[in-house]
């Protein structure tokens, strides 16, 4: 961590405005610690990464209220698992409430501790409420900034996540640690609400001060897909991936980008070379989250356009088929079904289809669950209707929320498999006002992003189509 500011102790935090409550020097730096990893999206293995971190706060200073809310939240940010599901965690979040009842902390630490248990029982819109309003007070609270814009980022709220940056922007001037990440951080809000310039610009700001910042790299690669800028965005990963390949956390997800551009061109042998040599053996290394719905992600693209993918998915469904029945976002079960049909594990689609019907029969407060009845459902069993060859179907359950998709999260590169798929079905159907629906979705895929050869692929499809009428 050499790049980093020095760690702070009790003091450097104090001076900041954003005291700590805890007397130990070293449960303060390993806080800082573990604060530097989730930001830069790396484990420094001197530390022993991540968890090493977390667990070495919690001995330094097992009553650190902070170190239990970083702990719990990263945990629950991750996705892997919730409360209901892991018993571990419930009791690490029994504790932190425990503590901070019996302790004497300030009005922000309250703050957070509120926002990480709303985060843990599915309420994420009232949990950013919270992290905003730590920031009004205290601008330069970076883990109050980073669980916000991720929580953001599930619920598909765009504008907030841009904004949330925006207004405390300013204070992050070049003295503070970690002030070039906030210009990542920043961008990438930008991108996702089009604003590609203004994105571009801290992007590569941010970049010039830090080339190994893999966020910003991200945040590039981004706008390229965006943009149709296949050439340009291959050309840039290329030349920068020495300095985001050792980025543990993103660089599978950055490979993920690499090979969409691929994917686009149709450059299939080529995006299943990067598939096979770096996105599937971190999926298994690691069984993160991102790199699982990566991984079905991109195999479910390629066989769209349809490759044979082999074997691979049946590499996959050991990494999803426990997470069947978690339901923690909408967002992983659709790519968990993805990887159910297509290793054709019947059970395992049934098993994800009755769960999750379950779990929007009763939401209570679960933002998630609640949005399961008119997005989750209808977004999943057309999946499985394409999977049946009953593309009318499915795109009579895809088309009425096609712009309610953007509600499960994700970034509008991931979600862009939700187009695709409304696309290859009303391609697929017999009706014939179906197929007219998939030649005004091809120009209206056009309009918006210019150029893109898969687009272009797609329309001779459907131009092929409607001459054999």
């Amino acid at each position: 961590m050499a790049s980093l500011a020095p760690l702070r102790d009790c003091q450097a935090w104090q001076q900041a405005r954003l005291p700590l409550s805890t007397t130990s020097n070293e449960a303060c730096k390993l806080f800082d610690a573990s604060l530097n990893q989730y930001v830069t999206w790396t484990n420094d293995q001197s530390l022993g990464g991540l968890e090493g971190c977390l667990s070495k706060l919690k001995a330094a200073d097992p009553d650190f209220v902070m170190g239990h809310v970083i702990a719990n939240g990263l945990t629950l940010l991750g996705t892997r698992t919730s409360v209901v599901l892991d018993q571990a965690l419930r009791r690490s979040m029994e504790t932190m409430m425990e503590l901070s009842r019996k302790q004497p902390l300030t009005e922000r630490e309250k703050l957070h501790v509120a926002a990480v248990e709303m985060f843990a029982k599915g309420c994420f819109p009232k949990a950013c409420t919270f992290w905003e309003e730590i920031l009004q007070d205290h601008p330069t609270d970076m883990l109050a900034l980073k669980f916000a814009h991720d929580t953001y980022f599930f619920l598909g709220y765009q504008p907030q996540m841009r904004d949330s940056v925006a207004r405390i922007f300013p204070h992050w001037t070049p003295s503070v640690p970690l002030s070039s990440y906030v210009k990542g951080i920043y961008s990438f809000g930008l991108m996702e609400t089009n604003l590609y310039d203004q994105a571009e610009k801290l992007a590569k700001e941010a970049l010039s001060l830090n080339p190994t910042d893999a966020w910003s790299v991200h945040t590039m690669a981004h706008i390229y897909e965006m943009k149709a800028a296949l050439k340009d965005g291959v050309s840039f990963m290329q030349s920068t991936e020495s300095n985001w390949k050792d980025s543990d956390m993103l660089a599978c997800h950055n490979y993920w980008h690499w090979a969409l551009y691929l994917i686009e061109k149709g450059e299939h042998e080529a995006a299943l070379t990067i598939y096979d040599q770096h996105i599937a053996p971190r999926l298994l290394s690691t069984g993160s989250m991102l790199d699982m719905v990566d991984s079905c992600s991109m195999l479910y693209r390629l066989q769209m356009e349809g490759v044979c993918v082999g074997d691979r998915w049946q590499a996959v469904l050991p990494m999803t088929k426990p997470h069947s029945k978690d339901h923690i976002l909408l967002f992983n079960d659709a790519h968990f079904l993805m990887s159910f049909l297509g290793a054709k594990d019947q059970g395992s689609v049934q098993e994800l289809l009755t769960t999750l019907q379950e779990s929007g029969q009763n939401p209570g407060d679960n933002h998630q669950h609640q949005l399961t009845r008119e997005v989750g459902l209808p977004l999943c069993q057309a999946l499985v209707e394409v999977d049946n060859g009953q593309h009318d179907r499915a795109v009579e359950l895809l088309l009425p929320i096609r712009y309610k998709i953007l509600e499960i999260g994700g970034s509008n590169a991931q979600r862009d498999v939700f187009n695709q798929v409304l696309v290859h079905a009303a391609l697929n159907c017999r009706q014939k006002s179906h197929r007219n629906l998939a030649r005004s979705l091809l120009m209206e895929r056009d309009a918006l992003k210019p150029g893109s050869p898969l687009t272009e692929r797609l329309i001779r499809k459907a131009s092929t189509l409607h001459l054999m009428e």
